[in-house]
């Protein structure tokens, strides 16, 4: 298999780097994990100049704590900030699961749609996640995918609330719970943690 052929050369990559980091100081060995959170807060908060996240007067700028801690309280919670929205983005990519999270926001923005252009959107969000052919294609099931193609050739606000729903539910029970444990999440919260104390 491909895949595992080249997670094992990424495998072997990263222990060589990490034994090329023994005989350095300890400082040598942390900076790709900084590099790594600075990258990951670039792309939760793209507006973010580098230079913002290595200012200390610009801490407004990042997530405070109180408001990574309250991702963990519940999938709605997180889903209600567009830095959760883009911290859970990243995770879902990192495991080749982000059509979820596209699907489900795509879904909320139809729900505002002006009745003149449900037509067009529920045609667009069909095309791109539901039908069985989709290029970011949601994993429902037989049934609600076939209601949810019923329901989009004659679109109202509500064509994909039971498709939206299961999402919902799958991110909920399976992404949801493996992102608060994520490397991702952790290091976020403890540089937070670090900055609102100083």
């Amino acid at each position: 298999m491909p895949w595992m052929f080249l997670w094992h050369n990424g495998s072997a990559e990263m222990t060589d780097d990490h034994e090329a980091a023994e005989g350095k100081d300890h400082k040598k060995k942390t900076k790709p994990l900084g590099i790594e959170l600075k990258n990951f807060l670039l792309s939760v908060v793209p507006h973010i100049e580098p230079a913002a996240i290595n200012n200390p007067n610009s801490k407004h700028e990042m997530p405070s704590a109180e408001e990574v801690i309250q991702w963990s309280h519940s999938l709605a919670a997180l889903l209600s900030t567009q830095r959760g929205q883009g911290a859970f983005r990243e995770f879902l990519k990192s495991e080749f699961s982000d059509e979820n999270i596209d699907f489900w926001l795509a879904c909320e923005d139809y729900k505002q749609t002006q009745s003149d252009h449900l037509h067009d959107k529920a045609e667009k969000i069909y095309k791109e996640f539901v039908q069985s052919d989709a290029i970011k294609q949601i994993n429902i099931d037989f049934h609600t995918r076939k209601v949810t193609a019923q329901k989009a050739q004659n679109p109202t606000p509500s064509s994909f609330d039971e498709a939206q729903k299961n999402v919902y539910l799958l991110m909920e029970k399976d992404s949801y719970p493996r992102f608060l444990k994520s490397r991702v999440y952790l290091n976020l919260l403890s540089k937070v943690q670090c900055n609102s104390l100083k």
